[in-house]
């Protein structure tokens, strides 16, 4: 009897499984981190076949830790690192390079004369993205010319394109199927979210072999099963969404103008506006949110911030001021407030709603008191800053209030960012009593393709209420912290002298 749902969180550091029973408790979960690759600056680089071995042994290893077998999982969810782009060969499986992470900012310059001719606008009409380099579309594009032998291969049919969800279920099935879900193939800058199909305008003025391209399938839906050979026995694959749109569904942001904000590697906003796609006025992005089976397509507005909890690894790992990303609160905590210290981490740009791909990270307002701690706060403050950011221009583009802000991810467990995200915000911050909403939401999209949650309202019963952050400053200390912000941004960005 099926006991479990067998969630697949494939993430930029790491790759992490989980098992859910049918309340949606976590019953076990194993993690594993994988190398990441830098070899220019701006180059952001994983190898693919590092994320695949990472991901079968967490996957395994979650299943051992309650010795269960296969035969007692209803289903695999998968969620994973959206935008990051890798090619592979379909006769023998081996990538051509190293998947071309979202972060990477390589192709900026292409990006730069898609915008020179006009291009962009074309872009977002269709696809509902600004053109930038986070998305998928530019970095096919560089692979194409900048691998040997590539271009040839890929206009003979040989080469499969595919974000991490669509490699992955190539690996469980062993090359049976080459498909991407709905909310993973809207992130590509290649697909028409109006129309539900691939751009053939779009991939024609990037030179891209629409053979190179994965079946879109639904977010929710049995789209294959595993091969024996990787967990003892055939399991369903049944849920597919890139991780945000998985965070937003384990959220239970299933009505329009229902928001949540997710605190990782970077950061993502994400309010769902229902059935229409709501075009945004601010640089916002509009995205598939998810579909269930055959039922029609649901829209989000999103704004995506690139560097969140990276910012205080940077603190860890490049100044060493704190020892662990957990320290950082207390340090934060030990001064009253930043002392007029602003860090901007622009470490690769900045993303919603400036765009900006050659701005870089400043840290301004320093002065002889300035010390660590100092620094760390704003560090913290930056992740809260940033999001605020992209709230102002959501409220805007949506014609939609936010009452309040649901939240997930690691950045969460941190209570001073969560306070402070209140503060800066003015509206209440809930934390779930389950953080790892984007693996959940995947477990969700999968369990409800076989019938192991019921409903939609069998879902929302179990979301569950942990803490909820109120703001505590005034209106006027608020927006006089937000004002140093922004002058602060102001002096990164990179049109201004």
């Amino acid at each position: 009897m099926a006991r479990y749902i067998l969630a697949l969180d494939q993430g930029t550091t790491s790759s992490r499984a989980m098992l859910f029973n049918e309340w949606g408790n976590i019953v076990s979960l194993a993690q594993e981190e994988f190398p990441q690759h830098f070899p220019q600056p701006g180059w952001v680089e994983h190898d693919a076949m590092d994320i695949w071995d990472a991901q079968l042994r967490v996957a395994r290893n979650a299943l051992e830790q309650v010795a269960a077998k296969a035969t007692e999982i209803a289903a695999i969810g998968i969620t994973n690192q959206r935008e990051t782009t890798l090619i592979w060969e379909r006769a023998s499986g081996r990538p051509i390079h190293r998947a071309i992470v979202w972060q990477d900012r390589r192709t900026a310059s292409l990006c730069d004369a898609l915008r020179a001719e006009g291009f962009d606008r074309r872009i977002a009409e269709r696809t509902g993205l600004v053109t930038d380099p986070y998305f998928s579309a530019t970095k096919v594009a560089w692979l194409l010319e900048n691998v040997v032998g590539a271009r040839q291969k890929a206009e003979r049919g040989e080469l499969a394109f595919g974000t991490m969800d669509a490699w992955l279920v190539w690996q469980l099935t062993a090359g049976a199927s080459h498909i991407t879900d709905i909310s993973n193939a809207s992130r590509t800058m290649l697909f028409d979210i109006h129309s539900g199909s691939w751009c053939t305008e779009i991939l024609e003025r990037l030179n891209i072999p629409p053979s190179l391209l994965p079946t879109v399938v639904p977010s929710s839906a049995v789209v294959g099963e595993t091969v024996a050979a990787c967990f003892g026995a055939a399991i369903p694959i049944a849920g597919m969404a890139g991780d945000q749109q998985a965070a937003t569904f384990g959220q239970v942001c299933t009505e329009a103008g229902m928001a949540k904000n997710t605190y990782g590697t970077g950061c993502f906003l994400l309010m769902q506006t229902g059935r229409r796609p709501v075009p945004s006025a601010h640089q916002l992005l509009t995205t598939i949110a998810w579909q269930i089976g055959e039922a029609e397509a649901q829209y989000a507005l999103e704004g995506s911030v690139f560097v969140a909890g990276a910012a205080v690894q940077w603190l860890r790992d490049e100044l060493a001021f704190v020892e662990t990303s957990a320290a950082s609160e207390a340090i934060a905590t030990s001064v009253s407030d930043s002392g007029g210290v602003y860090l901007v981490p622009a470490f690769t740009g900045l993303g919603a709603p400036y765009w900006d791909a050659y701005a870089r990270g400043a840290i301004v307002g320093l002065s002889r008191g300035s010390g660590r701690a100092e620094i760390v706060r704003a560090a913290l403050e930056s992740i809260a800053y940033q999001s605020r950011d992209v709230v102002e221009v959501m409220r805007k583009d949506a014609d939609l209030s936010l009452h309040t802000l649901r939240v997930d991810g690691g950045v969460t467990q941190n209570d001073f960012v969560m306070q402070f995200q209140a503060d800066i915000l003015g509206v209440p911050v809930e934390r779930p009593v389950i953080t790892e909403t984007t693996a959940l939401g995947a477990a969700y999209l999968a369990g409800l393709a076989v019938g192991f949650w019921p409903s939609m309202g069998a879902l929302k019963e179990q979301w569950r209420l942990d803490r909820v952050f109120e703001p505590q400053i005034s209106a006027a200390e608020r927006e006089e912290r937000y004002a140093g912000w922004l002058q602060a941004v102001a002096r990164v960005c990179s049109d201004v002298a």
